[in-house]
């Protein structure tokens, strides 16, 4: 005979802010990271900001998050003050969709 389960809310709950699943979530945010370094665009000799926005890459984590900020987070971001453009383009500028293609690899 099959044991039968019963979820608890309350128990769900606990899961999504554990240390567990915080721990998961920054191992694949690193993984994201660590691909959108190797699909950032690096300028030429004569750009002032040369591999600025390779090396600008971050993770950072919470426990606090979700829309009631009781939920294990990770974040995969660029500091450069020119990461927007990098990602969506200007008019003059294609878009790369660096963080885009990274996290449609997955982390995996």
């Amino acid at each position: 005979m099959a044991a039968r389960f019963r979820l608890k809310r309350k128990g769900v709950g606990q899961l999504l802010k554990s240390e567990m699943v915080r721990a998961d979530l920054v191992r694949r945010a690193e993984r994201i990271k660590s691909t959108a370094v190797g699909l950032s665009p690096v300028g030429g000799a004569g750009d002032p900001h040369s591999g600025q926005y390779k090396a600008s890459w971050e993770v950072s984590s919470t426990r606090l998050g979700g829309r009631r900020r009781d939920r294990a987070v990770a974040t995969v971001y660029n500091t450069s003050y020119y990461a927007r453009w990098v990602e969506y383009g200007t008019e003059r500028v294609p878009a790369h969709h660096v963080l885009l293609r990274a996290a449609a690899a997955g982390g995996d």
